[in-house]
């Protein structure tokens, strides 16, 4: 009787979906004590969904204020053809006043990744959306140059975007403007010989750079790609961005790679009329394919 020849069957494959976005982070230290967490919102889910939450009328005794703020997340598979699961965060806040400093309109913090169904793990990026209205330091009008394109397109091949030539080469760019000691991370972070950042989470390694190329010149401050020294107030990083990919075991088996890019529309280092660190505006994306 002749043999049945083996049929050679593609695994099925699987996502994770996972997102976060919040309105407002951190812990104000002078004049008051007080840490902050508002409208968090996460998606960790085979399943996708959707999820909302909104906070309206905010003051922190006269400190930090916004009249409404609202982020969401969101994961779904793509009913286009040839396309794969796309993941959404967004973070918005309105009139926005930070120690009468710093104040906007409007701010949208905005990413979206989509991994494809075939050809490997790595997800293209957007940050479609992402945007500051009015925003003014002092009374005066900021104008910035803005590249949401920072990341370019997904990298041939599966490749990383950690290791991809010319999203490192315009990393590298930005980067030259900023004195060391402005790019220097807080304690818990290090980086390595190749610029690179890596953080207590282990088999984790990132890339910082920012959706901001340049700021205009305003009297009350000194700007430095993204950055801006603000004497009196602080430092200020405007629309930073996380690149970077984590390496986990489930259940004892193989390491794999999850990629995820986080967005931070302000990374404020507080000094002398307030002290603290207060992170406004915080989308992430970081969906997860197996096998």
């Amino acid at each position: 009787m002749a043999t049945m020849p083996k049929v050679h069957q593609t695994p099925a494959k699987f996502h994770d979906f996972h997102a976060e976005a919040t309105a407002l982070r951190g812990e104000l230290e002078l004049p008051v004590s007080q840490k902050i967490h508002l409208a968090p919102v996460t998606l960790n889910d085979k399943n996708g969904g959707h999820f909302f939450q909104r906070t309206d009328n905010y003051n922190l005794e006269g400190l930090i204020s916004f009249k409404s703020g609202y982020t969401h997340v969101s994961g779904n598979v793509s009913k286009k053809e040839n396309h794969g699961w796309v993941t959404l965060a967004t973070s918005v806040v309105e009139d926005l006043n930070i120690l009468d400093v710093i104040t906007a309109d409007r701010v949208i913090a905005q990413v979206s990744t989509e991994h494809p169904f075939y050809h490997g793990h790595v997800p293209s990026v957007t940050f479609l959306g992402t945007n500051f209205e009015n925003l003014r330091i002092g009374g005066y009008e900021v104008k910035l140059d803005l590249d949401l394109g920072i990341c370019g397109n997904k990298p041939a091949d599966d490749v990383s975007y950690l290791d991809d030539p010319e999203f490192r080469a315009r990393v590298q760019e930005q980067q030259a403007v900023i004195p060391e000691p402005l790019r220097a991370q807080d304690n818990k972070e290090n980086k390595n010989k190749d610029g690179e950042r890596t953080t207590p989470i282990a088999d984790c390694k990132s890339i910082k750079c920012s959706l901001i190329n340049s700021i205009s010149k305003i009297p009350v401050a000194e700007s430095f790609g993204n950055v801006l020294e603000i004497p009196g107030f602080g430092v200020v990083s405007l629309a930073t961005v996380e690149v970077g990919v984590k390496v986990s075991r489930e259940n004892g088996g193989p390491p794999e790679k999850s990629n995820y890019f986080t967005l931070n529309m302000f990374e404020m280092r507080l000094g002398c009329i307030g002290e603290g660190q207060v992170t406004a505006l915080t989308v992430a994306a970081n969906g997860h394919t197996r096998p």
